[in-house]
């Protein structure tokens, strides 16, 4: 119960304000830290003359090394705080700059009001800050793609799947699988450089949100206007996603908002072959991120719904063993 009440906790507080800029000018944020450690092991660990079974190596080296160190500084945290009412506070402080739904809004957001205003190059600016495809060439209904695809996958990646390990594991769970997911989107691409150094990285990726993105999915199914018609399209198309796990939040958020996503796009110059997501459906444009970000925030009212409700069931069967 106390680590689903910590999660309660600092998801309010992430909603409410999220991480404000006065405290990341004071303060950094923990991510930097993950992001400098993951940088300082890609300098040192992944040598291109290396031969490629040595670089992978280092690369689940530098994995243990993460986790090691993360999951080493929560749980010294958690030891280190009193087991009462003021620790879970000081710990639900802790968690809370580890979720991101109110970045996550802000930044897709930003993309809404340039779009509609007709500031096409504003817009472009605002979804490369998201996504990590080239945006230069985006016409208003790729850019609109692009903001959707992000906030339908970074829910998985940045609200639901550190929540869910949050609520099994507390903080420790929580920081880990942050570190776990920093590491895939700075070392797991399938580039040169990173196709060995980075397999363990994505690897371990893909399994921690193997769980939470399906659950995403439902969640996106259970709050769409058209919950059959979502769960059915979410069920048939997420498969054909180039993803393990992001065609599930984005099929449901496709077929819920009656649009078309994910399909082919320009990767380094060259055209993907990747299949549409709800491909009868039509193509975004500004309105429809509005429409996205109010589906987002009936998810975030569905997982508070969903704390609170383990709460009380983990009060009553604390109640009914006393």
């Amino acid at each position: 119960m106390v680590y689903v009440l910590i999660m309660l906790i600092a998801l309010g507080l992430d909603r409410l304000i999220g991480w404000p800029d006065a405290l990341y000018r004071r303060l950094s944020h923990p991510v930097v830290a993950m992001g400098w450690l993951i940088g300082t092991c890609d300098t040192y660990l992944n040598r291109s003359e290396w031969p490629d079974y040595l670089r992978r190596f280092c690369g689940v080296i530098t994995v243990l090394i993460l986790i090691s160190v993360s999951g080493g500084v929560a749980l010294s945290v958690v030891a280190l705080l009193p087991d009462d009412v003021f620790g879970t506070v000081l710990i639900a402080l802790i968690a809370w700059p580890f979720l991101a739904s109110h970045s996550l809004h802000s930044h897709v957001l930003a993309v809404a009001r340039p779009l509609a205003a007709g500031d096409i190059d504003g817009a472009r600016f605002a979804v490369s800050m998201i996504v990590g495809r080239n945006a230069e060439k985006m016409d208003r209904a790729a850019i609109a793609r692009a903001a959707l695809e992000s906030l339908a996958e970074n829910t998985s990646d940045g609200v639901v799947a550190p929540l869910f390990w949050g609520v099994i594991f507390g903080l420790p769970g929580l920081v880990v699988y942050k570190a776990i997911n920093t590491m895939d989107s700075m070392i797991g691409y399938r580039s040169e450089r990173y196709r060995d150094f980075g397999w363990a990285a994505a690897r371990l990726d893909d399994l921690v949100n193997w769980i939470p993105a399906r659950l995403t999915g439902l969640i996106y199914v259970l709050v769409s206007p058209q919950m059959r018609y979502s769960y059915k399209i979410m069920r048939r198309d997420a498969p054909r996603h180039r993803s393990p796990n992001a065609g599930w939040p984005e099929a449901a958020f496709a077929s819920a908002l009656n649009l078309r996503l994910s399909g082919p796009r320009l990767y380094d110059g060259q055209m993907s072959a990747d299949p549409w997501l709800n491909e009868k459906g039509a193509d975004p444009g500004a309105g429809d991120i509005g429409k996205g970000l109010g589906l987002f925030n009936r998810l975030i009212g569905v997982i508070f719904a969903l704390l609170v409700g383990l709460m009380v069931i983990s009060a009553v069967l604390a109640y009914k063993t006393a």
